[in-house]
């Protein structure tokens, strides 16, 4: 028993010092990132007057241009061979994006800062986890996507939390937060520049072809393309978190403390992400799959049924549960099929399902809560969450014994 409890910790000690900082990269720009973001719907809503709808379209059009734009920059990477400039270059633009928050004084600035955010983010993504994939040994590649990701997400739950603080300090002063938004993303660049090292590029071909070239994709194989099928019917049932912090203000919570939302569910996430990962480098990835989308349908059960902000906290816990047992495994999942050298094209083609799908999942997700209020919306979720949970059951068989 003791050595099974020391075991984590072993394991934890054995990550390469590029994981930890790629992670702390990724932790600060999360703050500047959910300072904005978990105030963003609030004030599209109460201050612009825009509608749940134009909330998810918003969302939707500005996370799936993030994950559509990873296809374009893991493939350069692949071609170029080079991983941090290209995250660079990404981290960069989200941090000049910055000021335009505070400056914007209606609906079409902020849509237009949202959607050069997040170019910038899918810039930087799948070169940045491809990153992770290269210096990570592969024994612990659950772990080590694990481990940024649970150090992103603590920059997710922090970011919310130091919002909350200046939005009570500041008497709900939107703008005032923006402005601090622009430091831990200029914080998060200099890191980046200083302090990570990439590893050699993977051997490549004699004829280096572009890795959008229809062969190229071939070479991805079928377990590849199975894993993003999977990802992206999961994600129709993963909507944008912004309706998470509508549906607690639907219930009573206040402005200034909506960021809140955003603080309980990335905690969970973060204390989760982890332990998960590492447990999927111990008995397979598909158990732990599996649990975190039975942890979705839950939540969005609650979520559907919950009477007070109670409920909206338990729902939001699950939620996060679902977040930790599933968002590093689909990292892990992608390092174990696709090719070393087009490990950048495979998370991005990755992304681009994702992107779409998620684009999807927020434009009904909104259309639902305009229409049918909230329940329907959650409901709607947990019903996708099934097909999914039943279609990830029956098509994992196609992997091998150590992929299970």
């Amino acid at each position: 028993m003791a050595e099974a409890a020391a075991k984590p910790e072993r394991v934890l000690g054995q990550i390469p010092a590029g994981v930890w900082t790629l992670g702390f990269v990724s932790l600060l720009m999360d703050v500047s990132s959910e300072m904005i973001h978990g105030l963003l719907p609030v004030y599209l809503v109460s201050v612009l007057g825009a509608s749940a709808l134009a909330v998810g379209a918003i969302e939707g059009v500005a996370e799936s241009t993030a994950l559509i734009t990873r296809i374009f920059s893991g493939a350069i990477s692949d071609w170029l061979g080079k991983r941090k400039l290209l995250a660079g270059l990404g981290y960069g633009l989200a941090a000049l994006t910055r000021p335009i928050f505070p400056l914007a004084n209606s609906v079409g600035w902020l849509v237009a800062a949202r959607f050069i955010d997040r170019i910038g983010k899918g810039i930087r993504g799948a070169p940045r986890d491809a990153l992770i994939a290269d210096i990570a040994p592969q024994h612990l590649r659950g772990a080590s996507f694990g481990l940024r990701q649970a150090l992103d997400t603590v920059g997710a739950f922090l970011g919310p939390a130091i919002a909350i603080l200046l939005m009570v300090v500041s008497h709900d002063n939107f703008r005032l937060v923006f402005w601090w938004a622009v430091l831990p993303a200029v914080l998060c660049v200099a890191l980046l520049v200083l302090a990570v090292r990439e590893p050699p590029a993977p051997p490549r071909p004699a004829k280096v072809r572009f890795p959008l070239a229809l062969s190229e994709l071939r070479r991805l194989g079928p377990r590849f393309w199975l894993v993003a099928g999977l990802a992206a019917v999961f994600t129709l049932a993963r909507f944008s978190e912004a309706f998470l912090i509508l549906r607690a203000r639907s219930l009573g919570l206040g402005e200034a403390y909506a960021p809140a939302v955003l603080v309980v569910m990335n905690l969970v996430y973060a204390l989760s992400a982890y332990p998960a990962g590492a447990l999927s480098d111990r008995v397979g990835r598909r158990g732990v799959f599996l649990a975190g989308i039975g942890l979705l349908i839950a939540s969005d059960l609650v979520l559907a049924a919950a009477p007070s902000l109670a409920g909206v906290a338990a729902g939001l816990v699950l939620w996060g549960l679902h977040m930790g047992f599933t968002q590093g495994l689909l990292g892990a999942l992608v390092a174990d099929t696709a090719p070393a050298d087009l490990r950048g094209t495979g998370f991005g083609a990755l992304n681009l399902m994702i992107g779409l799908a998620t684009l999807a999942a927020s434009l009904i997700a909104g259309a639902l809560w305009d229409r049918l209020g909230p329940p329907a919306t959650f409901m709607a979720g947990a019903g996708l969450a099934l097909v999914s949970l039943a279609g990830v059951g029956l098509a994992w068989r196609t992997f091998g014994r150590s992929e299970a």
